[in-house]
């Protein structure tokens, strides 16, 4: 029997952990939030002491453990592979970088962190950090680093906007900016290394602690990063446009807009996940209706019913799989 779309309820981080956090996820969706400090909703998480749940509170983890392939799968392996968030960043996030997997197994016994990002609502003069200038090398880089604000005249600033997408693969140099709520897919991996952190203190003096020896380790030089240009992409049934927004060895990423019944097949190989981005409404073959409020992220079992999907705007998001 197929297994029925999992209503996700997100794990949150927040408070001394998120100091850059807002009320927007409140304020855009209608959440009840922890703290005025929240900046990241987990939406599909297994993540340990971070698991999203489904509507009966059963931990991502536990679900995957369960039901396994029928979940996730026949062409995923291994650990559960991706995190999906929404973010608010009230202020902006320090300035960090990922390590690809060789190098967070061997220093964390972790995966890498890639990760792609969708810009769902934007402040006017709202920009990224995305990569650093060109010319820079790794020990202008150190010696700046070390000055602390000296490093940001070589961050390379990005103005962005709603609809734009960023691909932040290990290896980049980038932070969000203030004002900025966004949609983050992303390896499972919690491995982050800070350059820098705006100089901001908490409540006590202190500041967050850096990692400026592994993030050097690990930072690309010559790489110049260009937002998204997306691909259309035909959707399999009914009305409506579909964009490939990211292709890559991790994830896959599609935005639909303006849908009418347009058919969301179940694939046996991997899960997918959706995130409404207004209000979506998926209708299995027996008749049965889910209403996705915007904001909310639906996990789609990978031995699922094919889905008919209307919405004005929604994401979905599943696993590379290599044939």
């Amino acid at each position: 029997m197929p297994l029925s779309p999992i209503l996700m309820q997100p794990a949150y981080r927040y408070g001394a952990m998120t100091p850059w956090g807002g009320t927007r996820l409140s304020d855009l969706y209608g959440r009840a939030l922890p703290d005025s400090r929240t900046g990241e909703s987990l939406e599909v998480s297994a993540i340990a002491g971070l698991n999203s749940r489904d509507s009966d509170g059963t931990p991502l983890s536990e679900l995957v453990n369960k039901y396994g392939k029928l979940l996730v799968g026949t062409k995923v392996r291994g650990e559960f592979p991706l995190l999906l968030k929404l973010i608010d960043a009230k202020e902006r996030l320090s300035v960090q970088v990922h390590p690809d997997d060789a190098y967070a197994s061997r220093n964390e016994g972790k995966l890498g962190k890639t990760e792609a990002w969708v810009i769902l609502h934007a402040l006017p003069g709202a920009e990224l950090i995305y990569g650093i200038v060109p010319g820079v090398n790794r020990e202008t880089l150190r010696r700046a680093s070390e000055q602390g604000a000296q490093v940001e005249p070589l961050l390379r600033r990005v103005p962005v906007k709603a609809g734009d997408a960023f691909y932040i693969p290990a290896g980049t140099v980038h932070a969000i900016g203030a004002g900025i709520v966004l949609y983050e897919i992303q390896q499972s991996s919690d491995v982050t290394y800070r350059f820098y952190d705006w100089e901001r203190r908490d409540r006590h003096g202190n500041k967050r602690a850096l990692h400026l020896v592994k993030a050097l380790d690990v930072t690309k030089f010559g790489e110049e990063l260009q937002p998204i240009v997306p691909l259309a992409v035909p959707v399999d049934r009914g009305t409506g446009q579909r964009e490939r927004l990211f292709d890559t060895g991790y994830f896959l990423t599609d935005r639909y807009q303006d849908c009418t019944d347009v058919l969301l097949p179940a694939d046996p190989r991997r899960f997918s996940m959706l995130t409404a981005l207004s209000e979506t409404t998926l209708r299995q073959p027996d008749g049965k209706v889910t209403v996705l409020p915007a904001g909310q992220t639906m996990l789609l079992p990978a031995l699922g019913d094919d889905l008919l999907a209307t919405g004005g705007s929604f994401l979905v998001s599943a696993p590379q799989i290599k044939d």
